[in-house]
């Protein structure tokens, strides 16, 4: 971790936890075992890993798409960790223009490293993404000026809005459903014959604008991390299984999602909501090539809301999962003491 973002909540850990690290064999293994055709390594910080070189290699060699996400405040220093590849792409995150986005990361001069970054990046061959995340506050012109100006940059755009996590420093500016359905419905409004490269099916972006009823693939994204397979999804902590095949067989998976759960009543994150979109896209062809074709509908009558009025109460089992780690942290120490007390 080297930034301290105010809407995260991957990083509210003791710093024990912090600075533990999946190792190269741990995260090819997970690669094999869960056997998706596309690898995204999130954070925290990525690039902070001394193996991260490996890692991607490995996954590249496994013919498997792998997306680096990073905050590009290493990207240049560690360029030469990598090789371009049709494998392999770099995700910035940039969450606006320069004011804005660093202020979401609560540091200056973050904006300006990313960008450099990013052409330092794209002129060594390698290809390039920026992942937005959208807050309250955001104005839709603003956000059409980023895409605009990521646009010029010559790279690939994901957006999204932010998850509300329990943890975030900030709880004061993420955005409900009807909100981001009427900002967005705004942001495409604008984007009218702009051509932005989203990186998104037409029909996430459809959602996003309030005319499709989705309900999220938790199993779409799933997530190993240093506490194990992550239940449900890559945003919410609710528990963790040893291996892939537990986590999809001992997940009630019904339990979790928009309607269900407190916690999820305001998601539409991409990381649930884009593998649902992609099935639809599937289902129903002509349907997602019209949106594709015509763009977005941003005028007229929205989709139905999910009704919250059975959704079950929210719980907060953090605290467990962190004294667990600590505690399987602190036993090899303890072992190791004790003998050495006895010899």
């Amino acid at each position: 971790m080297n930034l301290a973002c105010a809407g995260c909540g991957k990083i509210d850990y003791p710093e024990p936890i912090l600075n533990r690290r999946l190792s190269v064999e741990e995260c090819l293994r997970a690669v094999d075992e869960c056997g998706a055709p596309m690898v995204a390594i999130p954070g925290g910080e990525p690039l902070i890993h001394k193996d991260i070189g490996a890692i991607v290699k490995g996954i590249v060699a496994r013919k498997k798409f792998v997306s680096v996400c990073t905050n590009a405040l290493l990207l240049e220093k560690k360029l030469d960790q990598f090789e371009p590849s049709p494998y392999l792409f770099f995700s910035v995150h940039l969450d606006g223009l320069r004011d804005h986005h660093d202020k979401s990361v609560s540091q200056k001069g973050v904006f300006d490293r990313a960008v450099s970054a990013i052409r330092a990046a794209k002129a060594r061959g390698f290809a390039v993404n920026v992942n937005a995340t959208i807050f309250d506050g955001h104005s839709a012109e603003d956000i059409a000026a980023f895409l605009d100006f990521a646009q010029t940059l010559g790279v690939g755009i994901t957006i999204s809005p932010g998850y509300a996590y329990e943890r975030a420093p900030d709880q004061q500016h993420f955005l409900s459903r009807q909100k981001t359905k009427q900002l967005f419905r705004r942001v495409f409004a604008l984007g009218r014959g702009r051509r932005w490269n989203f990186m998104h099916s037409a029909l996430f972006l459809d959602f996003l604008a309030g005319n499709q009823t989705y309900h999220c693939t938790p199993w779409g994204m799933p997530t190993r991390n240093i506490f194990g397979w992550q239940k449900p999804c890559y945003l919410l902590g609710e528990g963790y299984a040893n291996s892939f095949a537990e986590l999809m067989e001992t997940t009630d998976w019904d339990a979790y999602g928009t309607g269900r759960y407190e916690k999820c009543a305001n998601c539409m994150a991409h990381c649930g909501y884009e593998p649902t979109a992609a099935a639809a896209s599937f289902a129903h062809p002509l349907q997602a090539l019209k949106v594709a074709l015509f763009g977005v509908r941003t005028e007229g009558p929205m989709a139905p809301e999910i009704s919250l009025a059975r959704q079950r109460p929210a719980q907060y089992v953090f605290s467990r999962h962190v004294q667990k780690m600590l505690a399987q942290i602190g036993e090899p120490k303890v072992r190791a003491k004790e003998a050495a007390t006895r010899n």
